[in-house]
């Protein structure tokens, strides 16, 4: 008997999928990784629920939807956004769960996570969790830490311990991780994969979700026309989620040092408001003395054409979160060519620092503004960063690479669950 590593069925259970983009950069890397997967003769089928696409009409429950060859399944769920309970993906994991070889879990806290990890431990199936930062220092501590520490003590802990490998997309994470205390057998480090070519295409806002939805050939978008900035302006991008954990609050009294210096500069805050959070950052703006609409723009979530015209049209692009496993929207600016400033608890800042990639700043508003400055001042040092930036995408992050290393990691797995099933029978037989 041999197994047939190639050809191999992966179930990936995660709370929510695309096209739900307001719920930040997982959404893309997670599909774009399936999607290769699928392209090197992978098998893979995802169980996810409708969260963030209840306007969706399009979406036909409990039925298998293509998606660039990935079949995507789609259930229903109630209560909490961010709990996701879904029954019906619960009956589901219990049907079909046995017919798969590996499980791969995207999350933590989500009950999809914990309905995937109890069913997969029933049938013997092994799985995969990626964290995707949930179990980082910052997240645990300042965001419904006793709740998460509840439900890391009476469910989490156990998902994980049993778990084949974790999968962390940079070393920082797995150091947080083992810091915290938490169990682990096997740990896996492969980066999130990012597609310069598709990126360059254009994502569409994906209004028929079981179509390719990417085109080849479309027209620039002017952003700042449509965001009324004019041409002899100067942008600082922002291009994240409005969450407390991305460092507004340095980012806005920063801002304000800036301009006094720079008078000539905006401000573009363009993702979607998580938690009503667009309200305390508003406030900061005003306390900072600067006007919304003039000196700050917000923008809304921007996708596709409108999110590469922003990141080429803007001349610094600033990400100052206080946790980040990994930082999918600097890969999308290094890409474009626009200079980054990052924090030092940005995921993949040591490759920026390592690199000469970008400018890594501490998380408070005098390192950040003097980060900022030193980018808008000197020309020559955007251009530099800008190039070795690009160099550091094409060369680390390529979706094809990143694809190899995933399946290398399963084909592991699965090997060393052979092998003791294997050893097993072998035994069995002498007795």
């Amino acid at each position: 008997m041999t197994l047939n590593l190639r050809t191999m069925k992966i179930l990936h259970v995660v709370s929510s999928y695309w096209p739900a983009f307001q719920f930040g950069g997982p959404i893309y890397s997670v599909h774009l990784l399936n999607k290769e997967l699928v392209k090197k003769e992978v098998d893979v089928t995802v169980y996810t629920t409708n969260v963030g696409l209840k306007d969706k009409k399009d979406i036909i429950f409990k039925k298998e939807t293509i998606i660039d060859g990935v079949k995507v399944f789609y259930f229903p769920y109630y209560g909490y956004v961010h709990f996701t309970f879904s029954p019906a993906l619960f009956w589901a994991l219990a049907k079909n769960i046995k017919n798969f070889d590996l499980v791969h879990i995207t999350g933590v806290w989500n009950f999809p996570v914990c309905a995937a990890a109890f069913w997969a431990r029933f049938y013997r199936k092994p799985y995969i969790i990626s964290p995707r930062g949930s179990l980082m220092k910052e997240p645990l501590e300042k965001k419904s830490s006793l709740k998460k520490k509840i439900h890391l003590f009476l469910i989490a802990k156990r998902d994980l311990k049993n778990a084949a490998a974790i999968h962390f997309t940079v070393e920082r994470e797995k150091e947080e991780y083992l810091r915290a205390g938490l169990p682990l057998k096997k740990a896996i480090i492969i980066p999130n994969g990012f597609s310069s070519e598709e990126f360059n295409m254009g994502t569409s806002d994906v209004p028929n979700i079981d179509v390719n939805t990417r085109t080849s050939d479309v027209q620039k978008l002017d952003f700042r026309q449509k965001f009324g900035i004019n041409t002899d302006k100067k942008i600082v991008l922002f291009l994240s989620r409005l969450n407390w954990k991305k460092g507004l609050d340095t980012l806005i009294p920063a801002f304000a040092e800036v301009i006094k210096k720079e008078p000539n500069v905006v401000l573009v805050l363009a993702g979607p408001d998580e938690n009503n959070y667009k309200k305390e950052v508003e406030s900061k703006i005003e306390n900072c003395k600067l006007k919304i609409g003039k000196d700050v723009i917000f923008t809304g979530m921007l996708v596709g054409e409108d999110k590469i015209s922003a990141l080429r049209e803007s001349d610094v692009f600033v990400l100052p979160s206080y946790s980040e496993n990994f930082g999918m929207s600097v890969v999308e600016a290094m890409e474009c060519e626009t200079p980054v400033v990052i924090s030092n608890k940005v995921g993949i800042y040591k490759e920026v620092e390592r690199n000469k990639a970008g400018i890594v700043v501490e998380i408070n508003a005098d390192s950040l503004y003097k980060g900022i400055k030193l980018l808008l001042d000197n020309p020559s040092l955007r251009k530099e960063i800008s190039v070795n930036a690009r160099k550091l995408v094409e060369e680390y992050y390529n979706i094809d690479k990143v694809a190899e290393r995933m399946i290398e990691a399963y084909e592991e797995i699965l090997s060393a669950k052979f092998k003791g099933k294997r050893d097993y029978e072998k035994l069995l037989y002498r007795i």
